[in-house]
């Protein structure tokens, strides 16, 4: 039972492009039908199997053979990973479930703040809400601990964004990060949120000191999205827990 997730995750993929290509350019979920980028045909049921359809195709538009792009395979691939990952870590059905809510929703976030810059609200908010109600029906005892970690999450961001904006006159730090930590508070608990904010620094540094090297430019000013490392730090400290000191 704990591998089920596994195979509703090419699916759950599927959605999560849809949510990726959709949701900053404000346009409609649910509604709207899939096309084709290129020659704009609405695609058949039997061209939006998750990754079967892709390989059938041999990656290209059934009408006009343009190339589609390897972003739609990649994000169902990748929701696969998390559910497996997560099926491998744990054992607990229940808790391989919550997983994957917190890992696809991770995904979606990490990939929109690499293309746009942003953590929408949309999936941020959500995200805080379904820790809350995880910690609630598999850990009621924490939750003191946890709703306290998402209001410190808030909190210290929003000051750490304050305090920067006040000493360099320029925004460091979005709300976007102050709510993603604050869901990784609802998640988590308190305890956690230093590892989380330690271990998204560290990547954060190492990333920007691997494209100084390889001749990107990167300086003091060079706005790099800090979600994607916190999302990475969540997903590592959910699976394996708060280092232990010694």
């Amino acid at each position: 039972m704990q591998f089920l997730p596994v195979i509703f995750a090419p699916f759950i993929g599927s959605f999560l492009g849809v949510l990726i290509r959709r949701l900053p350019e404000g346009q409609p979920i649910v509604l709207a039908r899939s096309a084709c980028e290129s020659c704009g045909r609405r695609l058949a049921t039997r061209d939006l199997v998750p990754v079967v359809s892709f390989l059938a195709l041999r990656g290209r538009c059934r009408t006009c053979r343009a190339p589609i792009g390897a972003f739609h395979l990649a994000i169902e691939l990748a929701a696969v990973a998390v559910a497996l990952w997560a099926a491998l870590t744990l054992t607990e059905p229940d808790w391989v479930w919550a997983s994957c809510v917190l890992g696809w929703t991770l995904l979606a976030l990490a990939w929109i703040d690499v293309e746009h810059m942003m953590l929408p609200d949309v999936l941020t908010l959500p995200l805080l809400l379904a820790g809350l109600g995880a910690t609630l029906l598999l850990d009621p005892g924490d939750m003191v601990d946890h709703a306290l970690g998402a209001v410190l999450g808030y909190l210290v961001f929003r000051g750490v964004a304050a305090g920067y904006r006040a000493w360099r006159g320029r925004t460091g730090l979005g709300g976007g990060d102050a709510k993603l930590l604050a869901a990784a508070g609802a998640w988590l608990g308190w305890q956690a949120l230093p590892s989380v904010v330690l271990e998204a620094s560290v990547a954060g540094i190492a990333v920007a000191l691997i494209a100084h090297v390889l001749g990107h430019r990167v300086s003091r000013t060079t706005a790099l999205p800090f979600g994607p490392f916190i999302a990475a730090a969540i997903w590592l400290v959910w699976l394996y827990g708060v280092p232990l000191p010694g």
